[in-house]
């Protein structure tokens, strides 16, 4: 396995602390009995994601792989969704990711050539739709393109598979970064909030940057992508065009809001912020945008902007008022998120200062599991928690790649 970062004096308290949260979820009985959302096929908040924390575990020889099978039996228990509301984070897809992690050989394997063949259908499908709205000249929807519900998402898992409808993905992000006649907004500007609906607070819509549903997550496919030495027509273009929006809106620091909206001409922060610094989560906050904005110039060979991206993040972390923000401990919008996250950028970083700011991080994260709430699922619950420690204590790039889902990798 590729090495992250060196190791740390923290690495033993890391990794029995990710056991001890392995072992408080080893049982899907007992987590799906008290479990708030209970749909196995979500990777967000079901049993598909909770199944991830248990194979990686078993690929690295820290975990039961029969822990591992039980969660995947629970993962694939109801019947699987194929129809609109498939992504990367639920039903047909999100098993396909799940089951390709398990690299068990067998009768799962016939099961994968299923699920990918359902898979790219549902991605045509999309596709299909995607045009039909840009055809249309209508502004998307956040849903048509984000990583968590829409292309960027479908996009990840078929470049990671190397299915060759990577490339009609690709190609479709660089129509909507084009402009639309008549609009002076860029083609992600969505008409509608960052929840999908229409609100009197965004009459004008708004531009979304985060990773979890805005033009971070298509930024960073489309680099990725370029990085794997995939690449269509337009695809550059595209990458330039993102970043130089994200310059436009770049805050001192450097930052980026979240959200950007017309009507007040002022960068909005995203939903339920208080504080006038942006919280430097994953979902919506700096470190996610500067990953993506990181796999960008890495892309194009841009040594400004890779440097500003990784300025992002060390501004992030050096700045108590920001993290003071982090009341949670998940990878979306808490301290799990702000440790991965760190350590996918400082792996790539041309400065060895955001490796060295990792630990205080870190132990910041351990001195808050023991008394988080009980959550048990992978985007906000202590799976994730479980992972981003794992991780920290193994120093090495998944072996189940789960970070590919948050397109950090």
């Amino acid at each position: 396995m590729t090495s992250l970062l060196p190791a740390t004096a923290l690495e033993p308290r890391a990794l029995a602390a990710a056991t001890a949260l392995a072992d408080q979820l080893a049982d899907p009985a007992a987590i799906q009995a008290g479990a708030t959302r209970r749909r196995g096929q979500s990777l967000a908040g079901g049993a598909a994601g909770i199944a991830l924390l248990h194979l990686e575990r078993a690929h690295t020889g820290h975990g039961d792989p029969a822990i591992a099978r039980a969660w995947l039996r629970a993962a694939a228990r109801e019947p699987v969704s194929a129809g609109n509301n498939a992504s990367l984070y639920f039903g047909v897809p999100t098993l396909a990711f799940v089951v390709h992690a398990a690299h068990w050989p067998g009768p799962l394997a016939d099961t994968l050539v299923r699920l990918d063949a359902a898979t790219i259908a549902i991605t045509r499908r999309r596709l299909d739709a995607a045009y039909i709205r840009l055809a249309s000249g209508r502004r998307p929807p956040l849903a048509e393109f984000d990583l968590i519900r829409g292309l960027a998402g479908l996009g990840r898992y078929h470049l990671h598979r190397g299915h060759p409808i990577t490339t009609n993905i690709l190609t479709y992000l660089v129509h909507l970064t084009k402009p639309r006649d008549g609009d002076e907004q860029p083609g992600w500007w969505t008409d509608l909030d960052p929840s999908g609906a229409p609100r009197d607070d965004y009459p004008d819509g708004h531009g979304n940057a985060g990773m979890s549903h805005g033009i971070a997550a298509p930024l960073a496919l489309l680099a990725l992508a370029h990085l794997h030495d995939i690449h269509v027509d337009g695809q550059l273009d595209a990458i330039d065009r993102i970043c130089t929006w994200l310059d436009s809106h770049q805050r001192p620091g450097p930052a980026w809001p979240g959200i950007v909206t017309t009507h007040t001409h002022t960068h909005t922060q995203a939903p339920g912020r208080t504080r006038g610094r942006l919280r430097p989560s994953w979902c919506y906050g700096t470190p996610g945008i500067a990953r993506a904005y990181q796999l960008a110039a890495l892309a194009t060979g841009d040594p400004i902007r890779r440097r500003t991206a990784e300025t992002a993040m060390l501004a992030c972390l050096h700045d108590p008022d920001q993290l003071d923000q982090l009341t949670d401990i998940g990878l979306c919008h808490g301290l799990a998120g702000l440790v991965h996250t760190t350590s996918r950028i400082a792996a790539d970083a041309a400065t060895p200062d955001l490796a060295d700011a990792i630990p205080p991080i870190v132990d910041r994260l351990l001195d808050r599991v023991l008394t988080a709430p009980s959550d048990p699922e992978l985007l906000d619950g202590l799976a994730g928690v479980a992972l981003a420690l794992h991780a920290t204590a193994t120093h090495t790039a998944p072996a189940t790649s789960w970070d590919t889902t948050f397109l950090l990798a």
